[in-house]
């Protein structure tokens, strides 16, 4: 029996893309992204539930995302799913799940002004992500924080 492991989803930007290497010299671009779900609440009105999920992309992909995104931007992302544990300096187990991007689609732009793109930062086209790292190239941190 094959397994799956995909995740789609188009969201909203939380903060800035941060952009950092691996010690081999990867390009990593980490995104935060909303995506709201809607529900009803006690009184019946629907209301809407953000979800915030941690996305990495790798290679020269990364490097485009961080120089084109931005805080607030919707964001289209295809990839996977990819669960890590390690430990802290305090000795206490870690665990994370994040979403390796394989595609990224850039949406709209700020202020919706379409020469606010620039070159590369395309309309909305699916860009390959390039070759996604292992999680074990993932740089570590010197506090207990999750690396990204």
């Amino acid at each position: 029996m094959a397994n799956i492991n995909r995740v789609v989803l188009v969201g909203n930007l939380t903060k800035d893309p941060e952009l950092k290497h691996t010690p081999s010299g990867t390009a990593v671009c980490a995104l935060r992204i909303a995506v709201n779900s809607r529900r009803r609440d006690e009184a019946g009105q629907w209301v809407d539930k953000p979800n915030y999920f941690d996305v990495s992309i790798f290679g020269n992909q990364a490097e485009s995302s961080a120089q084109y995104l931005s805080k607030g931007r919707p964001v289209g992302i295809d990839g996977r799913l990819d669960w890590r544990e390690w430990e802290a300096q305090d000795g206490s187990k870690r665990q994370a799940v994040q979403i390796i991007a394989e595609s990224v689609q850039f949406l709209g732009s700020k202020g919706d002004d379409p020469e606010a793109r620039g070159a590369g930062g395309g309309g909305n086209q699916f860009v390959p992500a390039g070759a996604a790292a292992e999680s074990a190239d993932f740089p570590q941190t010197a506090d207990d924080d999750i690396p990204f």
